[in-house]
């Protein structure tokens, strides 16, 4: 897995992605026909074009849509679709200051040490999540949370790690370091985790792997500890880059980024989907297995 995976949120890359006109999108999904079990480029040609866009992501309601791109821009910027009466439009565009996670609420967009919150119609200006996370020494690339306002995420600058930190009778705790099913192999970060916190899911670079890096998944056991690192297999994972997965709030879709092409230092990266069935699947072989 490349370096730039962990440089993405201060440099970027230098391929770029289209975010200037985009064609009339109508209906459901911006348009798009539902994905089955094999994932699929999502709005090919539209959002995912042969240049550099990821991290997509919809709100509660399914009626925005949010995507990291850099065409026009120095830096990466995310914009920001909305559908009013059936037709989607581009509404907002701003720089990208971490990575966006949106609570299951639509209240709060999360990005890495800070977060916007929801005014009207629109975002507030990023705050920060205050000195337990505004570290120096940490390297932030995407944080994401619980109902329970459980924050997992991501550290590249002490070793590839993913940490916790819970909400104790009101109070935020300190992080903690992930269990080791977590924090093994490489370029281990961008963790997704589940709204009640039955699952997470996370990509590295391991020996198990199919190809650079892979998409893994982890499921709360009966006893209420985190069960093994489970590879999400072949009609998830590619023989190159492959991660910053996120299931839409209906549950009905797994969204993630796969490397597509190289060439030289430009990378064409695009948003991928399919069912988010996968997770049932994989839910069910590992509670067999804890039996």
């Amino acid at each position: 897995m490349k370096q730039y995976l962990a440089l993405m949120l201060t440099f970027g890359i230098s391929a770029t992605a289209m975010a200037g006109d985009f064609p009339k999108l109508e209906g459901p999904l911006m348009g798009q026909t539902p994905p089955g079990k094999m994932a699929e480029v999502f709005a090919p040609g539209v959002i995912s074009t042969d240049k550099w866009e990821l991290e997509g992501v919809f709100a509660p309601g399914m009626e925005e849509f949010y995507f990291v791109t850099r065409e026009g821009f120095e830096r990466p910027h995310i914009i920001g679709f909305r559908m009013t009466d059936g037709v989607w439009q581009k509404f907002t565009e701003f720089r990208r200051t971490g990575e966006p996670f949106i609570t299951s609420d639509g209240q709060t967009m999360h990005l890495a040490k800070g977060y916007r919150a929801r005014e009207g119609d629109s975002w507030s200006e990023t705050k920060s999540l205050g000195p337990l996370f505004d570290r120096e020494d940490w390297g932030i690339m995407r944080l994401t949370a619980s109902d329970a306002g459980t924050y997992v995420f991501d550290d590249y600058k002490t070793g590839d790690m993913i940490r916790i930190s819970r909400m104790v009778g009101g109070e935020r705790q300190p992080a903690e370091a992930m269990p080791v099913q977590f924090n093994s192999g490489k370029m281990t970060a961008h963790p997704f985790i589940a709204a009640d916190e039955s699952y997470l899911i996370w990509d590295s670079e391991r020996e198990d792997g199919f190809g650079q890096s892979d998409l893994y998944i982890s499921f709360r056991m009966p006893d209420g500890e985190w069960g093994p690192a489970i590879n999400m297999g072949p009609t998830v994972n590619s023989d190159d880059d492959d991660f910053w997965a996120s299931v839409t709030p209906d549950g009905k879709y797994l969204m993630f980024d796969r490397v597509v092409a190289r060439d030289g230092d430009t990378v064409n990266v695009d948003i991928y989907w399919m069912d988010a069935g996968i997770i049932n699947e994989l839910r069910q072989k590992a509670m067999s297995g804890a039996e």
